[in-house]
C-alpha cells in the first residue's frame, strides 16, 4: 500500500503532524522540536522513516511524500 493511501484513513490533523515530523528528520531538527514515539512508530510502519543506529532516517518513499 502507498504512504499516500495509508493516510487516507488518517485525519487531517494526524497527515499534518506526520508529515512535519517527516520534514524535521529530513532537516536534522530532532534536537529542536523531538518526534514523538507515536509519530515514528506510525512513520516505521509506512515505511517513510527507517531507524539506522538509533536515528531515524527518512526513505526514498518518505522523501517522496514530503516533495
Amino acid at each position: 500500500m502507498s504512504p499516500e493511501k495509508s493516510f487516507a484513513s488518517l485525519s487531517l490533523q494526524r497527515v499534518i503532524e506526520l508529515r512535519w515530523t517527516l520534514r524535521d528528520i529530513q532537516t536534522d531538527r530532532l534536537s529542536l522540536t523531538p518526534a514523538s514515539d507515536a509519530d515514528l512508530s506510525v512513520l516505521t510502519e509506512l515505511g517513510l522513516v527507517e531507524m539506522q543506529d538509533g536515528v531515524p532516517v527518512v526513505t526514498p518513499a518518505g522523501l517522496a511524500v514530503v516533495e
